[in-house]
């Protein structure tokens, strides 16, 4: 959720990131890897607080959105044509700050993990079983609950290893950004434990790939694309060598994920004060 302005990069704190990033080693804008110019698809109806997506795995042509806090606790699904096609609530939780999603195997993980004034003492992430179109309420819901071990944080970006299922944050309004990871097997009540900065800030979403070789983390100017080797974590990878990927400006970019065929990546936006939403896609090259 947005409580500063997506310029807040540009200009002199921006640069002085782009500088500290050169200790990572290399990073490259590479237009190569995907379309510059994405597929445009209009939302329709709008969504106004569009805060992370998916794509489906048994769905096949819709993406999981949800929206952030104050919204129903509740996904909604979108066709990849941009039209809105359903609501399914989760049941038993509520959505006090949801800020992003993923898609592992077979199970939604949602992050309730914002808190734009750091003030929470807890967050949590919920996890279900990827329910079917039909479905209206998902009633078995899995709350793992966490802390921070060095206080309140923000984080609206996170990703799960495929192999170990150990979860890792990324915090937003840290400055740099900050890497947790919440270890499986997952507790009643977990504590986090810090991993390392990132050599940027302001990250609004992460997404891996469904065959696991690739990440994204984006921010609201800029995505970093990563290889990853399923033999390393992925922490390691988020410490490895970057590309910047070039994407269209949008009214509030919150939300990205990579398509289930591997054939390129989603970006959705909160409405923000633009008159109309645009699904993108970018296509691999």
């Amino acid at each position: 959720m947005l409580r500063f302005h997506p310029s807040f990069l540009t200009g002199s704190l921006f640069l002085i990131f782009c500088c500290a990033s050169c200790k990572r080693g290399g990073q490259n804008a590479d237009p190569e890897l995907f379309d510059k110019v994405p597929t445009e698809q209009k939302l329709l109806p709008v969504i106004n607080e569009v805060s992370g997506i998916a794509d489906s795995k048994i769905n096949v042509g819709y993406l999981w959105t949800q929206e952030d806090g104050g919204n129903p606790p509740r996904l909604i699904l979108v066709h990849h044509d941009g039209t809105v096609s359903k609501s399914i609530y989760l049941k038993g939780v509520t959505n006090r700050d949801w800020e992003d999603i993923a898609l592992v195997g077979n199970e939604i993980y949602i992050a309730e993990t914002g808190d734009n004034g750091q003030a929470y003492a807890d967050y949590a992430f919920y996890r279900i079983n990827e329910p079917a179109i039909a479905t209206d309420t998902v009633d078995h819901v899995q709350a793992i609950r966490f802390v921070y071990p060095d206080g309140s944080h923000d984080a609206e970006a996170f990703l799960v290893d495929p192999v170990t299922k150990d979860i890792f944050i990324i915090t937003k309004r840290d400055l740099p950004a900050r890497v947790y990871k919440l270890s499986y097997p997952y507790q009643q009540n977990n504590t986090l434990s810090f991993i390392e900065n990132l050599s940027f800030t302001g990250v609004t979403s992460a997404a891996l790939s469904v065959d696991g070789k690739e990440i994204l983390v984006k921010n609201y100017n800029t995505v970093y694309y990563y290889h990853h080797q399923s033999t390393e974590p992925v922490s390691q990878s988020l410490l490895s060598p970057y590309k910047l990927i070039p994407v269209k400006s949008e009214p509030q970019g919150e939300a990205l994920c990579f398509a289930q065929d591997g054939s390129g990546f989603y970006t959705l936006s909160e409405k923000a004060s633009a008159p109309e939403v645009q699904l993108y896609f970018y296509h691999r090259k």
